[in-house]
């Protein structure tokens, strides 16, 4: 056994989304920074915003892969500098994944955000993990996030981090099957499209005379 403690999984990781119709369905990134990346993001992606105020953070942190527990006193400010670092995070992220240049100013912005201090967990009685008593602060939070960037990009699953197959969803994910052959953000929804779309395609040329 590790020298960790155990950790007692309360849920399946990853987030709930809805398609566009309002189905919910489940999506595993595979990493906490990018389940932020599913609040909203940079350009057109605006119009995915979820972090209005800063009891959002506090929702989004609760259903993120963070353990259960945390209380969260976030400022407006740094409620803004989470939506600065995550639209910054998408765009470094997608560079990544086309084999674009790294920019080196929104390297600079991951590694400012990881020196401030960071969520720190504590250990209980039976092994678990737990959250220390009081608030934390939305600061801690983002420098949370931007280690596990740091952790997600330059560690060993740096070249699995991936943009879903399908043309028309931007969803980012790090692909952690052993085979290393994941294609969609997620089996219930692009993955299923597909699928379909493919039968269709099939009837459709055995239908041909």
């Amino acid at each position: 056994m590790s020298g960790r403690a155990r950790e007692k999984p309360e849920r399946p990781p990853g987030i709930t989304l809805r398609t566009h119709e309002g189905t919910p369905y489940r999506f595993d990134p595979g990493a906490l920074c990018l389940e932020l990346l599913t609040t909203g993001g940079p350009g057109d992606f605006a119009r995915f915003e979820v972090l209005h105020e800063p009891a959002d953070l506090a929702a989004w942190a609760d259903r993120s892969r963070l353990p259960k527990g945390l209380e969260l006193a976030v400022t407006d400010a740094e409620l803004t500098a989470v939506r600065e670092f995550r639209d910054t995070l998408y765009l470094l992220a997608a560079d990544h994944v086309h084999g674009r240049p790294v920019d080196a100013g929104r390297l600079d912005a991951v590694n400012a955000a990881a020196a401030e201090a960071p969520l720190v967990p504590r250990l209980t009685a039976d092994g678990t993990r737990a959250w220390p008593p009081g608030a934390a602060t939305g600061t801690q939070v983002l420098s949370t996030v931007a280690r596990d960037v740091i952790d997600l990009f330059g560690g060993p699953y740096a070249d699995r981090v991936r943009e879903c197959g399908s043309h028309n969803c931007h969803l980012l994910f790090v692909d952690t099957s052993r085979p290393g052959r994941r294609r969609w953000c997620s089996m219930e929804h692009c993955g299923n499209l597909a699928k379909v779309r493919a039968h269709r395609d099939r009837a459709r040329t055995s239908d041909r005379p």
